[in-house]
């Protein structure tokens, strides 16, 4: 354990840039729109303000969604949640309208992005935009390298593409080894939503 110590403390000491990163939370696993929740929490906790944009969820009858409406009770001007999307795109069968959906959430995350008042960023399930190309990955990238210094930005959804995941500072790939729902448990309250 001495020889751990000194490895982890040395790691440390090196690490002394401070700055704003890129999270992306990719991959077929379940976890990434929670571990972003949980960011928010963290990030609430230090005094941070926050601001989350659901690019493709249009339910607000989630457990975040109700959790963070209360939240936003105790924390009246640091907490700004938007639940921007139509819906999955296989059930609403209409690209226009995908491509309307998804280009208003973008507009208004970009005001987010250029506000150095807000500490973190979450654009929750962005990715599908960049996989059924409702945005262009390019222009999201400018916004992302022109933020403010010490803003943080979590990306979250499937499929990230190898553009952002190189943009970005940390990325974690959720692999599924096993889920419930393919041995034909129904999505839970409190679990899934």
């Amino acid at each position: 354990m001495s020889r751990k110590k000194d490895f982890v403390d040395k790691a440390i000491a090196a690490a002394q840039e401070e700055r704003g990163v890129v999270l992306v939370n990719t991959g077929n696993g379940k976890g990434k729109s929670s571990a972003a929740f949980g960011v928010v929490a963290r990030a609430l906790g230090q005094g941070m303000k926050v601001a989350v944009v659901q690019f493709v969820k249009g339910r607000a009858d989630t457990g975040e969604a109700a959790f963070f409406r209360e939240a936003r009770k105790v924390f009246p001007d640091k907490l700004f949640w938007h639940i921007t999307g139509e819906g999955y795109t296989w059930e609403i069968q209409n690209l226009p309208r995908d491509v309307a959906a998804a280009r208003a959430a973008w507009d208004l995350a970009s005001r987010y992005l250029s506000d150095p008042e807000f500490g973190l960023v979450v654009l929750d399930e962005m990715t599908y935009a960049f996989k059924f190309q409702w945005l262009e990955l390019s222009e999201v990238l400018e916004v992302l390298s022109r933020r403010p210094p010490m803003q943080h930005v979590v990306i979250t959804g499937r499929a990230a593409p190898q553009e952002l995941v190189d943009a970005a500072d940390t990325v974690t790939d959720m692999v599924s080894v096993k889920h419930a729902f393919q041995a034909g448990v129904k999505a839970m309250p409190g679990l899934d939503w």
